[in-house]
């Protein structure tokens, strides 16, 4: 069985959005039992993260660690269309992940015990962003 859902989630700017709750809503919609559940942004300058949802301090490191290695207004930088963000948002991307795949048990995300989905919005400026979510099993 194949089921396919699209979420549209709202960012306030950079940093992180966290969507597991919305995510596990359409696996339940779904009805799979046994299974991969895939997560795909469609996006150049925002990406997905798995990572810690208990400690808010996890996502604030890692949002300074990414802007270290791609700061804004970077001079070695040629492209720069919409802003000094522009290109360090596409960076940002790259090094982090445009679609993850969880394992689905008894209908259940088979997240561990610490681990949310999170949209990661690397542009200041707040955007709508769109997910597909398919879920394939029994």
């Amino acid at each position: 069985m194949a089921y396919q859902s699209s979420l549209e989630i709202a960012t306030q700017g950079r940093g992180t959005v966290e969507v597991t709750a919305e995510v596990a809503a359409c696996l339940r919609s779904s009805g799979v039992a046994t299974g991969l559940l895939h997560v795909f942004i469609h996006h150049t300058s925002a990406s997905l993260l798995i990572t810690e949802n208990a400690d808010p301090a996890v996502r604030r490191d890692l949002e300074r660690v990414l802007s270290r290695l791609a700061p804004d207004g970077d001079p070695a930088f040629e492209h720069d269309d919409e802003g000094p963000d522009d290109m360090p948002a596409h960076v940002r991307t790259m090094l982090t992940a445009t679609s993850l795949s969880i394992p689905v048990t008894a209908g259940r995300l088979g997240l561990g015990t610490w681990q949310g989905i999170y949209v990661w919005e690397h542009r200041h400026a707040p955007h709508r962003r769109r997910l597909t979510v398919t879920v394939i099993g029994d």
